[in-house]
């Protein structure tokens, strides 16, 4: 049975307060924050108890009742700032939907922009106007431009339009993986190792007059890669692109088993074979029942290396492990998962996204704890990066 929630009464907040939260919530929502309709009627609630003493009794309010992961605490912010009357709203905008022009500031300073905000309060921004048409040129500059805009622009940060293109983008890629040589020998055109089989019944065919020596080479197949994605609240949307990058994998031509872990391990394999991608990665998130919720690595590492690894593995096998690697608890169990780990398969490949930081230190416990074990530690946060991963999927293991 659904559960009921008290009715809150809009007459004991004053003017149209509660019509304006409630229209606060739905840009939360639209902007990426899970805020659903319970949180909007305990906000409600708590505005009548706590009162409206000032402008810093009502943001946290709202922050205790529509907010409850740290990492939604800025984009948060900077909704309530813009839609709540903020009096630099005009430079904010400006700041938020428009190029930056002045100095770069330290990556540390630099404030992150979110486009997916300005779209949830503006979502129907009417486009410039078109010039007449005799005014029309081709810039291919520009268009390059807006090429390389888009590769190097963070999933974090992307509008809905850009994150659209994006996708159609990963899914353009050329994707290639490790070619790996079989027992196995299949016709070549070219001389290099004769194949006496084959030589021997062209002569019979012939009534015993040689023609043309035959010849044969190694059968080669890609390399089968295994896909270990964090699908984390900091994690989720990084990984919801680099799943959609592992889909386009495995319609190619590599053979892929695809797992996301939280606070457990899922398998998705089945589902990432639907031919349509955003179906497969709808019923992916469907199918999860910890998406955007905790992480527990070590465990969930330890339960692949129990359950999954000898089913799954082989010498012959690149893992692409997707995370942010931070981790709290025994960094000594982790490492030994990640040699485990590391040891089960030819190539072991560790996808963080906190890379895209200029200045990013291996600090953390965790990320110390994981390093030592991995062959290669590759940024993803934007299509650049996807490409610099494809390469080395495609390229032989180095430490």
């Amino acid at each position: 049975m659904a559960r009921a929630w008290p009715a809150v009464s809009s007459t004991e907040l004053p003017g149209r307060l509660a019509a304006n939260v409630l229209h606060f919530g739905r840009v939360l929502r639209a902007a990426g924050l899970p805020v659903g309709s319970d949180r909007i009627v305990l906000a409600l609630q708590a505005l009548q108890v706590a009162g409206l003493e000032s402008r810093r009794d009502f943001h946290d309010v709202l922050a205790a009742c529509l907010v409850d992961r740290v990492e939604h605490r800025e984009l948060f912010d900077q909704a309530f700032a813009l839609f709540w009357r903020d009096p630099d709203l005009a430079g904010r905008m400006l700041a938020m939907l428009l190029p930056q022009v002045q100095a770069p500031r330290r990556p540390q300073d630099r404030p992150r922009e979110n486009r997916r905000l300005g779209d949830a309060l503006f979502p129907s921004r009417p486009p410039p106007p078109a010039e007449p048409p005799e005014a029309v040129e081709v810039d291919a500059r520009l268009a390059w431009s807006e090429q390389e805009l888009l590769r190097k622009a963070d999933f974090e940060t992307m509008s809905a339009d850009e994150w659209r293109r994006a996708l159609a983008l990963v899914h353009r890629l050329a994707l290639a993986s490790e070619p790996l040589a079989t027992r196995r020998w299949r016709p070549a055109a070219r001389p290099g190792r004769p194949d006496p089989r084959a030589t021997l019944s062209a002569l019979a065919r012939h009534g015993g007059e040689l023609w043309q020596v035959r010849w044969r080479r190694v059968r080669e197949q890609p390399a089968p890669l295994v896909v270990l994605a964090d699908i984390s609240g900091s994690m989720s949307r990084y990984s919801r692109m680099l799943l959609h990058f592992v889909h386009a994998l495995g319609h190619a031509e590599a053979r892929v088993e695809s797992f996301v872990f939280g606070t457990r391990l899922t398998r998705t394999t089945r589902a990432l074979r639907q031919r349509d991608p955003d179906l497969a990665i709808a019923r992916v998130v469907h199918e999860v029942d910890d998406w955007s919720g905790g992480t527990r690595i070590r465990d969930c590492l330890h339960e692949f290396n129990r359950r999954w690894a000898r089913r799954v593995l082989s010498s012959r096998t690149t893992v692409l492990l997707i995370t942010d690697g931070l981790e709290h608890g025994d960094g000594g169990a982790l490492a030994f998962e990640m040699d485990r780990l590391h040891k089960s398969c030819r190539k072991l490949v560790w996808l963080n996204p906190l890379l895209r930081y200029a200045g990013f230190e291996p600090r953390a416990a965790g990320i110390r704890a994981m390093l030592p074990a991995v062959d290669a530690f590759l940024p993803a946060h934007d299509l650049a990066s996807l490409e610099d991963l494809g390469r080395v999927l495609a390229g032989a293991p180095r430490r």
